[in-house]
C-alpha cells in the first residue's frame, strides 16, 4: 500500500528557524510499524530524516514520538491501523521537550525529574545478615510500576506539564511510588513530605523546585500514551493517600481534597463557592487576588455558584456512602 506520511521537521543549523511540514509518500507492507516506515523515508527517500530507535520492539523506548496528535511508540503501532480514509499520517516529536532536530528530542529535563525523586533504596536500621526477602504480594504489586521503560510518552502529552514545566510530571512521580511502596525502604516520610510540595502560588525562582502529586489535574493522559500499562495516575493518586496518612495534610493540595470530600459527603454536591476559601483560606490575600480573574470570567459567563448552597434531594444516602467509604479506608489502614 502506498503510505502518505507527513512529518514535523526542524533542523537548527539551516536558514529556516521555524519548524515546517513535509510530505512523504511510500510503499509499505501491511505489517509495517509507523517505525519502519519512517525507516524506509529515511533510508530510500529522505536520508536527512532524523529520529531515534534502537530495539524496535517496544523495549528500548527510544522511539517514542506523537503519532496522530498522541504519544507512541513508533514501533509498536501498526501503520496501516494509523491510518484515517484519505488523511496522511502525521508524525511529530514528543511535546513538553524542546526539539534537537525533527523527531530527536531534549530529554534533560525529562532525566532530572526522574533523578531528583532519589530513584534508589534508602534502608533504615542495622545492615541484615543475610538477603533481604521482601513479601511477595509487595513486589507483585509493584511489578506494574517497574515495567515502565523510561519512554516519556506520558511526559509528552501531559497537560499539567504544558501549564507549568516544573511539575514534575507523570514519569518521575511513578518512579517515586515504585520506592515508597517498596517494604525494604525506609525513607518513605523523607519522599512524601519532599512530594507534597506545589509550586501553586509559589514564588520560588529555582529552576529545580519541581512541584509533585497534587499539581497532576488527572487528565488521564498519562494512563492512555503508557505502551507498558503503568497507570502513573493510579500511582499519583496512591501516593496523595499515602502522604495524608502520613500527617502531611496541610498543603494546598491536601486541604483541597478533604474541603472537596467533605462537601460532597455532606450535601451530595460540590460547594464552588467555599471551595477556594475554605483551601486556600479567608484571609490569604494573595491566593484570593490570584483567584480574582477566576471569579470575574464565571460572573460574565453567568457561572458564578449560588452563595446559598443547598443539598441534594435524598443527600442522606451520599452521607450513607461516604461514612462506609471512610470505614473501608480505615479498614485497610489497620485502625
Amino acid at each position: 500500500m502506498d503510505l502518505a506520511i507527513k512529518v514535523r521537521r526542524y533542523d537548527p543549523e539551516s536558514d529556516q528557524s521555524e519548524s515546517y511540514w513535509q510530505d512523504y509518500k511510500v510503499e509499505v507492507d501491511d505489517s509495517f510499524t509507523v517505525l519502519d516506515a519512517l525507516i524506509k523515508v529515511r533510508e530510500e527517500i529522505d536520508g536527512t530524516l532524523s529520529l531515534r530507535c534502537s530495539c524496535r520492539s517496544a523495549i528500548c523506548g527510544s522511539c517514542s514520538m506523537r503519532v496522530n496528535g498522541h504519544a507512541s511508540l513508533a514501533c509498536k503501532v501498526k501503520a496501516s491501523d494509523s491510518v484515517k480514509g484519505s488523511e496522511p499520517l502525521v508524525i511529530e516529536p514528543m511535546g513538553n521537550m524542546p526539539v534537537i532536530k525533527d523527531l530527536i528530542v531534549e530529554m534533560k529535563s525529562f532525566w532530572q525529574k526522574i533523578e531528583s525523586v532519589d530513584p534508589w533504596l534508602q534502608p533504615s536500621g542495622p545492615e541484615p545478615e543475610g538477603e533481604y526477602i521482601a513479601p511477595n504480594e509487595d513486589m507483585v504489586h509493584l511489578a506494574g510500576v517497574m515495567n515502565c521503560i523510561m519512554c516519556g510518552a506520558c511526559v509528552s502529552d501531559c497537560t499539567a506539564l504544558e501549564g507549568d514545566p516544573n511539575f514534575l510530571g507523570p514519569a518521575a512521580l511513578a518512579k517515586a511510588y515504585r520506592f515508597v511502596a517498596d517494604p525494604r525502604d525506609g525513607a518513605t516520610n523523607d519522599r512524601l513530605e519532599k512530594l507534597s510540595q506545589s509550586s501553586y502560588f509559589s514564588n520560588s525562582s529555582d529552576p529545580e523546585n519541581f512541584s509533585g502529586i497534587w499539581d497532576c489535574t488527572r487528565c488521564m493522559e498519562c494512563v492512555e500514551r503508557c505502551p507498558k500499562d503503568v497507570d502513573p495516575m493510579e500511582r499519583i493518586m496512591a501516593l496523595r493517600g499515602r502522604a495524608m496518612d502520613a500527617g502531611y495534610d496541610n498543603t494546598i493540595g491536601a486541604r483541597h481534597t478533604k474541603v472537596f470530600e467533605n462537601s460532597v459527603s455532606h450535601s451530595g454536591r460540590l460547594n464552588e463557592l467555599m471551595l477556594p476559601i475554605k483551601t486556600f483560606g479567608m484571609f490569604n490575600i494573595l491566593a484570593m487576588l490570584n483567584m480574582a480573574p477566576v471569579g470575574i470570567r464565571a460572573l460574565l459567563h453567568g457561572k458564578m455558584p449560588s452563595i446559598i448552597h443547598k443539598p441534594i434531594h435524598n443527600a442522606k444516602n451520599v452521607r450513607k456512602l461516604a461514612n462506609m467509604v471512610k470505614k473501608l479506608r480505615a479498614k485497610g489502614r489497620g485502625e
